[in-house]
């Protein structure tokens, strides 16, 4: 028997095109004599649709994609991912399905029963837990069938009080079989790894796992589909951040002709690094855009954002816009002027002292006798926003935002000025790491100017500014940021770990207090296992500071 796992990339709501995808490689797989093919969890209609789902044309669709899919399964049986009506049971509305297709029709289907309701996921708002469970049967194999999560039911989870798989195993299966949406973060791929073979091991079966592949605004798929023997070995696995097709031969007790391999993940800043350009490419073209702009300072943040923007979409197709004021060191301007022609990427000067002192002469009336401060800054940041905006709207360029998780997380930055953006590339990336990043970059040639990389950073928005004149240094910021953002410790489980206490308190309330800047900024590419977004939902007036 020979199965074949197709990872690809779909688009949420384009029926067409990923109908067409499928069919392409349901043809595929029968021309490579594969008895069954299987495609990844909501394939038909994208993952997540999110509220989508709650439009019955939307459904309507999804069904007559899977009767286009039906009539090309011919020879060959198809697994594929697709919302259910639930006409069964009371309750919601939809199951989240896995069709079984053979012979032009749908023979069967497995309901997933495990909803994650947590970070980016909220399935159990649309989904009805499926509590039928079945094995289905391929040429007089059984095999049980699951749908992600569901084979995440480890016995240290403590979310869920059934397992699928515990009951699927009473059937006698020779196979697991998994479709998948299952997110990337740079430690995502570790964990994934351990759970399934950990499952192989628990219930003596060898596995095939399908993940898709592809961004869906923030959040990314890395694809990394792999088959396991029953005792936990991996056999192969598929390319990560790109589509890949696999047949694989089974026995009805084994997968056939691959030996044990050993699992080489990336570095975490490779994966970062190949999870951002598979960002900014989707939400591009899966968005019909195709140019950006962005501000280029000279500094590292903007510097890292420029030459993944020029990797991603091409260097042609890339508007980086000096903007100087009269507090811009000429070094700021000349890395920036190296950065362009590094990259050969589209480049324009527009100074912003004359808009900046206009709106200071404009508002000294009001301010007479003030004293210069944030105010001011904020002028220039949002002079600035105002340049890049107007080639946007000019040109039809999509504005990348270049604040990093350091600054979005304490509140460095000015809302309507340096933070405005369509889509935010290294929102979830700390400073410590956008370094790393650069270097990464720089591994074969230099692309960011290394002064660009040394220098002490700066906003450069008053005489001798410096980050370190109003944040600690970012080997500390960001240590202590990680333990409250992503591992969610309280300030004195922060302190207890030889954290300065005034440095715990003050930052944490700047996070907090940042809040409703970040509620209004663009959306963030997730790369870590907590982003700011969707996967982190806090009050914009909560008292609460941990």
């Amino acid at each position: 028997m020979k199965i074949a796992l197709a990872q690809l990339n779909y688009h949420i709501g384009n029926f067409e095109a990923n109908t067409n995808k499928i069919i392409s490689m349901i043809n595929k797989a029968k021309a490579e004599g594969a008895d069954l093919i299987a495609f990844a969890e909501l394939a038909v209609c994208g993952y997540p649709p999110r509220d989508f789902l709650e439009f019955s044309e939307f459904i309507d669709l999804c069904e007559e994609s899977i009767a286009k899919i039906a009539e090309a399964c011919s020879g060959i049986v198809c697994v594929i991912g697709a919302p259910t009506r639930n006409e069964q049971i009371e309750g919601k509305d939809l199951f989240n399905s896995a069709y079984v297709i053979e012979d032009g029709k749908v023979t069967s289907r497995v309901n997933k029963a495990l909803l994650p309701n947590y970070d980016v996921f909220d399935e159990y708002r649309y989904f009805e837990p499926g509590l039928v469970f079945k094995c289905i049967e391929v040429k007089g194999v059984r095999i049980a069938l699951t749908i992600c999560e569901d084979l995440w039911n480890m016995k240290d989870n403590p979310l869920y009080l059934i397992s699928p798989m515990d009951e699927l195993i009473k059937e006698k299966p020779a196979l697991m079989l998994n479709i998948a949406a299952s997110p990337f973060s740079y430690v995502h791929d570790d964990d994934r790894v351990m759970v399934l073979s950990e499952n192989c091991k628990k219930y003596d079966l060898p596995l095939l796992y399908v993940n898709q592949v592809g961004a869906q605004t923030e959040i990314i798929f890395d694809g990394g589909s792999f088959a396991f023997n029953k005792q936990g070995e991996l056999l192969h696995q598929m390319k990560y951040f790109e589509e890949d097709f696999h047949v694989f031969e089974f026995d009805g007790q084994e997968i056939q002709g691959l030996e044990p391999v050993t699992y080489l993940p990336m570095s975490d800043i490779e994966q970062i690094h190949q999870g951002l350009l598979l960002g900014i490419k989707d939400y591009f073209h899966k968005s019909e855009f195709s140019k950006a702009v962005l501000g280029l300072s000279g500094g590292i943040d903007s510097a890292v954002v420029c030459a993944l923007a020029a990797e991603a979409l091409g260097p042609e197709n890339v508007m980086a816009v000096l903007m100087p004021s009269k507090y811009s060191t000429d070094h700021s301007v000349s890395d920036a002027i190296d950065l362009v022609n590094n990259l050969g990427c589209q480049h324009y000067t527009i100074a912003i002292k004359d808009a900046a002192d206009a709106f200071e002469g404009m508002l000294e009336p009001a301010f007479k006798g003030l004293p210069f401060n944030t105010t001011e800054e904020n002028i220039q940041a949002r002079c600035r926003a105002i340049v890049v905006m107007a080639f946007s709207n000019k040109f039809g360029y999509i504005l990348l935002n270049t604040s990093n998780k350091s600054e979005c997380a304490v509140g460095y930055g000015t809302l309507y000025g340096d933070m405005a953006g369509a889509i935010s590339v290294l929102g979830d990336v700390y400073k410590t790491q956008v370094y790393q990043l650069a270097e990464h970059i720089n591994r074969d040639r230099e692309i960011i100017p290394r002064n660009s990389i040394v220098k002490p950073p700066s906003a450069e928005l008053r005489p001798g500014q410096k980050d370190s004149d109003s944040l600690p240094d970012y080997d500390t910021l960001d240590a202590l940021l990680y333990q409250y953002i992503e591992l969610k410790k309280s300030s004195k489980e922060i302190i207890a770990q030889g954290f300065d206490e005034e440095l715990v308190r003050k930052t944490l309330k700047m996070v907090n207090m940042a809040e409703f800047k970040r509620y209004q900024t663009a959306p963030i590419l997730r790369v870590s296992p907590k982003a700011f977004g969707m996967g982190r939902r806090m009050p914009l007036v909560g008292k609460y500071l941990s």
